[in-house]
């Protein structure tokens, strides 16, 4: 049993050696960085959701833009759709779960704001309707996928796509950019950059 928890240990760093190797998704977590820095200088919010462990992420980074990640500074406006139980058992009930996301950005988002879906295979229906109303809406999408990015890479603004097709080292990697996507986020706006500690 030792040999297989190291075995998946090993799986793990080596999809984020992947990552850590992979200029071109390097550029882009950078990117996605450099526009929500951007956004926060105004009076925008990011906005992010998922299904299941990736709703947990999704709530998981909202909450560390909120409160804190690093260190004390005012509080990120951040927003998880998945957390209001009333307005997704209403939504669902009424307009069916494929609209649990899209309803809501569509009452909420603002343009300027940056939308984030998050899914291990990228083929998530409710997701791929929320970059739809992002879009009519002036918010840019950010698709935060595995495998092959599926069809929310091809219809997002910038595709953040993790090379791998487990669904456990995908989720393991998202919290990892997610984190670094924290961290920047706080510096640059509160801290001395980064790179300046």
């Amino acid at each position: 049993m030792k040999e297989y928890i190291k075995d998946q240990i090993k799986k793990s760093y080596e999809t984020k050696q992947a990552i850590y190797e992979n200029d071109f998704l390097l550029t882009e977590i950078e990117r996605v960085a450099k526009k929500c820095v951007a956004l926060y200088k105004g009076s925008n919010k990011t906005i992010l959701a998922g299904n299941g462990g990736s709703a947990a992420d999704a709530q998981h980074i909202a909450a560390e833009l909120v409160g804190r990640y690093g260190f004390d500074r005012p509080s990120i406006p951040s927003l998880a759709l998945t957390t209001d139980t009333s307005n997704l058992t209403a939504i669902g009930n009424d307009y069916g779960y494929d609209k649990v996301f899209s309803r809501q950005l569509e009452g909420m988002g603002q343009s300027g704001d940056i939308f984030i879906g998050i899914s291990t295979s990228g083929n998530s229906v409710n997701i791929i309707n929320a970059f739809h109303s992002a879009k009519e809406k002036g918010i840019t999408t950010v698709a935060l996928v595995g495998r092959d990015g599926g069809e929310m890479a091809k219809i997002a603004d910038i595709a953040l796509i993790v090379p791998s097709d487990s669904t456990p080292r995908i989720q393991e990697s998202h919290i990892l950019i997610g984190h670094i996507l924290c961290d920047i986020i706080e510096k640059e706006i509160f801290g001395d950059g980064v790179g300046q500690h």
